[in-house]
């Protein structure tokens, strides 16, 4: 089992959203966050004033797979989150762990049932 965590642009976590909810990705979590990356922030304009706003609002998506999904789901993330073409700066990251449990509370039921 794997944890794959995905930090994207706020604007496309509901296209995200809907793709992973197509493919049956049917347990996630979803977090707004705050962060920095390689663009070290963006200037913005306030009531005329350039203003240099370091940390960048994005959204961070958490889901716990069996290992078989976590390619297509990765696919999914990336093809759905690409701003352009190309990519664009900001548009996020990918992060895959290992997993070496997981309980559902409820029942107690352990490993990928409890997924």
């Amino acid at each position: 089992m794997k944890k794959i965590e995905a930090i994207v642009r706020s604007e496309v976590i509901e296209d995200v959203k809907d793709a992973l909810f197509g493919a049956e990705v049917r347990g996630m979590t979803i977090t707004e966050v705050q962060g920095v990356g390689n663009q070290h922030g963006m200037t913005e304009y306030v009531r005329g004033s350039e203003v240099l706003v370091q940390m960048r609002s994005k959204v961070k998506i958490e889901i716990v797979s069996t290992d078989e999904r976590v390619e297509k789901i990765i696919e999914i993330i990336c093809s759905v989150a690409r701003t352009s073409p190309d990519g664009a700066v900001g548009d996020g990251k990918v992060f895959v762990m290992p997993v070496d449990d997981i309980v559902r509370i409820r029942t107690g039921e352990r490993g990928q049932g409890a997924i």
